[in-house]
């Protein structure tokens, strides 16, 4: 834990090596991560989408974050991110973007994938909402539902009591329920 921190230290400063070794030892965490991030998305595989975010994370040559648990908080995000992206691009190719012929009979399983798209999308557009109006909510939501974290880790990486965020979690829930309820 020790050598992770002084590791993202050392990156933040500007080391793409520190960079480089934060990754490979955090690497099997963060497959799990992008494996809880991508249930129900067959399109991609967890290995590429650490790649991606890791691409994304050290693109511009400083790894910023400050610690462990704000450097899963990020990966979380920059993974979220890029599963989105994926969903919107191929809910715009549905619509046209790139015109394909398909047998009758999958028109369930179409249907079936293009629902989940459009619920993924009404739950990043709440959870947008949902950060414009209390952001430490919505990144509880991002570390917990897209990092696949429990509250009691969440609790020790932010410093603060698995209890209060079992708060903040009914709230952000509620909110994230009466959002998706409306849409």
């Amino acid at each position: 834990m020790a050598e992770i921190t002084e590791l993202i230290g050392k990156a933040r400063d500007g080391d793409p090596d520190a960079s480089a070794r934060v990754f490979a030892l955090l690497y099997d965490e963060l497959r799990r991560l992008a494996a809880g991030q991508l249930r129900g998305e067959p399109a991609m595989r967890a290995t590429s989408l650490v790649h991606e975010a890791y691409l994304k994370l050290a693109h511009h040559g400083a790894l910023a974050v400050n610690d462990r648990g704000h450097f899963f908080a990020v990966a979380a995000r920059a993974m979220r991110q890029i599963v989105v992206d994926h969903v919107r691009a191929r809910s715009a190719l549905r619509r046209g973007g790139d015109l394909q012929f398909a047998a009758l009979d999958t028109g369930a399983l179409h249907l079936a994938a293009e629902q989940r798209d459009e619920d993924l999308l009404a739950l990043d557009d709440a959870l947008v909402r949902l950060g414009e109006l209390d952001a430490p909510l919505a990144a509880l939501v991002e570390m917990r539902f897209y990092g696949g974290l429990e509250l009691a880790d969440i609790a020790e990486q932010i410093g603060r009591s698995e209890r209060s965020l079992k708060r903040d979690w009914r709230r952000a829930r509620a909110f994230l329920q009466h959002a998706l309820s409306a849409a």
